[in-house]
């Protein structure tokens, strides 16, 4: 069946202004950002069988050279979905981007939406004030966590050039589960010790996985 044949009222769009965004299904919020289906299936169906298949979350961490050869998504396509998940993921990043830190959750909340779906890991460091609330985030390291190579100098240098009262160490584990390997051990004291000398906190070490991960919970800070 075309689009042109499902009645006007029963077309995603069409729902969306007359009812709300929120009754839409997930294939159907596709459909609309995707707008036309090809020769062979309309919008809808295709959307479908891409949820059904893929699931959303699988689709969120495509690339876009993985979306580009799913049936059905050339360039135009694969280009509209990652942009618009990209611009969910920095609407929900941006929530909390001057906020207050208070618990490990917050962090992931924070951090999540900018490190969850990546395929590779990133070290992060988290620097906060006096009340806890953010001044600056950077990237230390990306690559598989080596504490030989996430040396305190790096990871402590912003902060003493921002002020920093304390810092939270982040880092994200593609594989979904974010259990410390030993290595997180290692460099987690590491930087606890030399953040001591330096009178510098380090308020947790936080791995983000499809939950999360922190050390000051698990009292191991």
């Amino acid at each position: 069946m075309k689009l042109k044949d499902i009645s006007v009222e029963n077309r995603p769009r069409e729902r969306l202004m007359k009812q709300g965004v929120e009754v839409l299904s997930d294939a159907e919020l596709l459909a609309v950002i995707l707008k036309i289906g090809t020769k062979e299936e309309n919008v809808i169906d295709m959307c479908h069988r891409l949820i059904s298949m893929y699931g959303l979350e699988r689709l969120t961490t495509c690339s876009l050279p993985e979306l580009q050869k799913i049936k059905g998504i050339g360039n135009a396509k694969a280009c509209q979905i990652v942009a618009a998940l990209e611009l969910g993921r920095r609407s929900s990043a941006h929530k909390n981007e001057n906020g207050k830190i208070e618990k490990a959750k917050d962090v992931y909340d924070y951090f999540f939406p900018k490190i969850g779906h990546l395929q590779q890991e990133q070290f992060r460091i988290l620097m906060l004030d006096t009340k806890n609330k953010i001044l600056k985030e950077e990237i230390i390291s990306m690559g598989l966590l080596d504490a030989s190579l996430v040396h305190p100098r790096e990871v402590f240098k912003s902060a003493i050039k921002e002020s920093a009262q304390a810092v939270i160490v982040v880092h994200n584990h593609p594989s979904g589960d974010p259990l410390p390997s030993s290595e997180d051990e290692e460099v987690t004291q590491k930087l606890r010790k030399a953040g001591e000398i330096l009178g510098i906190n380090v308020l947790d070490h936080v791995i983000i996985g499809k939950e999360y991960y922190s050390f000051k919970e698990k009292r191991k800070m």
